[in-house]
């Protein structure tokens, strides 16, 4: 073990001693630890059924294979959390990892949540409408669906077929002919009674049987309904049936990976290669394909797949529910307990399938999958490659981890932002990208924007880190959209907070006439140079400033809507939403609210002469 280990043997007894202090206030009870080294940065969360014996397994290091000795070596302290159960320790642990992001857990990256189909409930005329989030609105979801095309895809099919509205309640109120939607036959128009109550819930009764998997039954009927109109000389009845039927027609021919006997189920498949991992997951609902994502988690070389399969598992379902049926690849770590965090208002299985139907919707799973892998691993090769280029034409000693590329955007100086992006060797970081409102630059102040946004951005990180510049959410490479003047504003700056030497800073200008290739790189002693306009590294660094523009550009557009939405009424303090909507509804206006007298706004519900007297006082100084 002597060669084994990088650390000292001394380093190793004292992470052992101090888990052992732990352990002996532990009790047999189930709960969730947590390992931390010195810079107070989680390095491993876990769960236990007996936190007592889990806990004990790391100090017999003898028997913890290489990169186990590494963590319980940089172990300083430890927390816990104790639970109920097993299964709630799960969930728990499940949590804290997507949370926290521990270096020595297994993480499922680009967990977002998906979008549904909601059927409101909330309303005489239930609307069709695209969720996501928490389901807090009465009506029935319909989901999850991978992406938010295939809702689109779907409501659009149900307007077309079942003429279902998709305006909002307070459009619907207002209409007194009816709209676009109408004309294009994707509406009955209920907003000005074209169609009747029983009528409409006779279509959404017909779209609820067809998102349930009825579409044959669905279409029988059509058919009939057609003949029948026929038969009565309706024809204009008759030709929209017909429409309904070419319609319903083409989306069966279109689902052609759908498998007879897999109606409500999640099938995951996992692969292997070259020290990665790949999930594909397949969404099928009602007997359709509501669509797949493939995952690509992080976690050791040596970790079996299924553990991996296991820990994927318990993240992925955390903040989504699960079907009644989970087919997977093979059997998952622990998956009597899984099944036990899963199942709620209903028994959920997890199940490998060994033969039949389901059997062959796991191979075509599977077969995705092992494509999804192979594109991932030859763009992570590239991406590997394009980063040591960076390296070396940077002068870097070893290729960036972590690049943060900076933007700024506004108009005429009003609505300033300061963007900041982040990419390294998984590509876009999207969940460290970072906005900075400007609040003391001035307006068209660019050099001050950007000594703004630099000073805001290591202040913090050099108050959070304690100067530690070894943290993970460290830059290597800074980048800058600007020139020479961006350049030595930040170099003002980082030479202020003493860590200049630290960080490697370039600088992009357009060069000659603005056109994509003739950027000219600007850097800390040495000259301004360009790259030719065919180099892949030019390429790669021209994306990652386009992509922090187009963030820029967002963050401002955003701020700029808000403020064009905003109400002089925001600026009253102790006016809240509230309060807010009770005087536009009794004024009609803020300009209304402004010019009225004290004993004017006492008349509206839940203003009283102090709030009634700080609205006046705002408006007329």
């Amino acid at each position: 073990m002597d060669g084994a280990l990088p650390e000292s043997m001394a380093i190793l007894k004292d992470g052992a001693k101090v888990i052992k202090g732990y352990v002996k206030k532990l009790p047999e009870t189930p709960g969730v630890y947590r390992m931390i080294d010195a810079a107070g940065e989680v390095l491993y969360v876990g769960k236990a059924k007996a936190l007592k014996r889990r806990v004990t397994s790391y100090t017999q290091v003898n028997r913890l294979p290489i990169r186990l000795q590494r963590m319980v070596a940089a172990t300083v302290s430890m927390e816990f959390v104790h639970t109920h159960t097993e299964a709630e320790a799960l969930l728990l642990e499940s949590n804290l990892i997507k949370k926290l992001k521990p270096r020595y857990n297994i993480l499922l990256r680009d967990d977002k949540s998906f979008p549904y189909i909601l059927l409101t409930g909330d309303h005489d005329y239930p609307q069709v409408v695209k969720h996501r989030g928490a389901k807090k609105r009465i009506g029935e979801y319909y989901g999850p669906f991978a992406s938010v095309s295939d809702v689109n895809r779907t409501i659009t099919i149900l307007q077309r077929i079942f003429m279902l509205r998709n305006c909002t309640d307070s459009y619907f109120s207002a209409r007194t002919r009816p709209c676009l939607q109408y004309h294009i036959k994707r509406c009955s128009a209920p907003c000005v009674g074209l169609v009747s109550s029983a009528e409409y819930r006779e279509q959404l009764d017909q779209a609820k049987a067809f998102l349930d998997g009825k579409s044959a039954a669905l279409q029988q009927q059509f058919s009939e309904e057609m003949q029948k109109c026929a038969a009565e000389m309706d024809y204009e009845q008759a030709a929209m049936y017909r429409d309904r039927i070419k319609a319903l027609s083409a989306i069966q021919s279109r689902q052609d990976i759908n498998f007879e006997g897999v109606r409500d189920a999640d099938v995951l498949a996992l692969v292997q290669r070259e020290g990665r991992s790949c999930v594909q997951v397949f969404f099928f609902r009602g007997g359709r394909n509501y669509g797949n994502r493939a995952y690509f988690p992080r976690h050791d070389k040596e970790e079996e797949p299924g553990t991996i399969l296991s820990s994927f598992m318990a993240q992925f379902y955390e903040n989504k529910g699960a079907p009644k049926d989970i087919y997977v690849s093979e059997a998952p770590d622990e998956q009597q307990l899984l099944e036990e965090a899963f199942s709620g208002d209903f028994k959920v299985k997890i199940i490998v399938p060994k033969r039949g139907e389901k059997k062959r919707a796991l191979d075509f799973v599977k077969k995705n999958a092992e494509a999804a892998l192979g594109t991932y691993i030859a763009e992570k090769a590239n991406e590997d490659q394009l980063l040591k280029e960076v390296a070396e034409l940077f002068d870097m000693d070893e290729s960036p981890s972590r690049i943060e590329v900076y933007d700024n955007s506004h108009i005429s100086g009003t609505n300033m932002v300061g963007a900041m992006i982040v990419a390294g060797a998984e590509g876009f970081n999207k969940s460290a990208y970072r906005k900075f409102n400007i609040k003391q630059a001035g307006a068209s102040d660019d050099y001050g924007m950007m000594r703004e946004v630099m000073s805001r951005r290591f202040r913090k990180a050099l108050e959070s880190d304690g100067g530690d510049i070894t943290q993970k959410d460290w830059p290597d490479l800074l980048l800058i959209d600007g020139g020479l003047g961006q350049l030595n504003v930040c170099k003002e700056v980082l030479e202020d907070y003493g860590i200049l030497d630290k960080l490697t800073i370039v600088a992009i200008s357009k060069g000659e006439d603005r056109n994509a290739g003739r950027e000219e790189f600007h850097m800390i002693g040495r000259d301004a140079y360009r790259l030719p306009e065919r180099s892949s590294v030019l390429h790669y660094l021209q994306r990652l400033r386009d992509e922090a523009h187009r963030f820029a550009i967002g963050a401002h557009r955003a701020r700029r809507s808000k403020d064009i939405k905003g109400s002089p009424l925001d600026e009253v303090d102790g006016i809240g939403a509230k309060r807010k909507k009770a005087l536009l509804s009794y004024f009609g206006s803020a300009k209304a609210v402004a010019g009225a007298g004290v004993e004017d706004l006492l008349r509206v519900e839940g203003i009283s002469r102090a709030v009634a007297q700080k609205i006046y006082d705002h408006f007329h100084g």
